[in-house]
């Protein structure tokens, strides 16, 4: 063992800042709030990046224990993919049952591509865009830019900056969507159940909370839908990810810089 690993698990500051937050977050508990046909779900972990940033600027946290941090992230990341191959394997039936409605419905996380990446890109985002749009940036997804860019590479800032960003802010937009769609539009609930289970246990429990209190007499059906829907995600999300999203995006990310690049260009010899 280095002796920076060492250093790591002898931080104790930094164990106990992680272990005080963990039994505050955890006594308060998941609260939610219905807003019109929506609902908007406030869990633990929403607490624990609120209160882990507001102790970044006090000197609790100091720059010692920030870099420590880092590695326990990959770490954190590892295990919670450890989970999801243990809970695929016992649910493959369910999945099967599904249907290729449900399997077809991941083609849909693609659109974070073609949708976000054009926009990042002409925000003048750089490889960070990668990591950020090629796809929803749950667990898995963080896991393989990890793998393939290095926490510190602008790809893995990326993945977590979105990351981060959707802990946030995504259980709160996916319960509020999903109500107010499936209400004001004549798509059937279900359609916005199997839409709701995109990967993340937090988005797809607020999306599928307003469905039901929006659609009680389908709690049944709705609740399997989406949960079929999350589990297909969590499954075969990663391997969308590998085999078509990550060098899609890759690709999509060169045509659109070298075309930004010559418009530049033909601008300056213009002018």
């Amino acid at each position: 063992m280095t002796e920076e690993r060492k250093n790591l698990w002898k931080d104790w500051r930094l164990h106990a800042v992680v272990l005080a937050i963990v039994l505050l977050t955890e006594l308060i508990g998941t609260h939610t709030f219905q807003v019109g046909p929506g609902v908007i779900l406030l869990l633990p972990m929403l607490y624990a990046i609120i209160i882990g940033l507001a102790l970044y600027f006090t000197p609790i946290v100091k720059d010692k224990q920030s870099k420590n941090a880092e590695p326990l992230i990959v770490l954190g990341v590892t295990l919670l993919i450890a989970k999801i191959g243990v809970i695929i394997g016992p649910s493959l039936p369910q999945i099967i049952e599904a249907g290729p409605a449900l399997l077809l419905q991941e083609f849909g996380n693609l659109g974070t591509i073609l949708i976000a990446l054009p926009i990042a890109v002409f925000l003048g985002l750089k490889r960070e865009a990668i990591g950020m749009t090629h796809s929803v940036a749950r667990e898995p997804n963080v896991g393989l830019i990890m793998d393939k860019y290095g926490f510190n590479s602008p790809e893995g800032r990326g993945v977590m900056s979105i990351y981060i960003f959707g802990t946030v802010f995504g259980a709160v937009f996916m319960g509020l969507i999903s109500g107010f769609l499936a209400t004001m539009t004549p798509l059937h609930p279900l359609s916005f159940a199997m839409a709701s289970g995109i990967g993340s246990g937090s988005m797809m429990a607020a999306a599928s909370g307003s469905l039901v209190a929006a659609f009680p007499a389908m709690e049944t059906d709705i609740l399997a839908f989406a949960g079929a829907s999350n589990l297909l995600s969590l499954s075969t999300g990663l391997y969308m990810s590998i085999f078509i999203g990550l060098p899609l995006t890759e690709k999509l990310y060169d045509v659109l810089t070298k075309r930004k690049e010559k418009k530049e260009e033909s601008k300056r010899i213009g002018a």
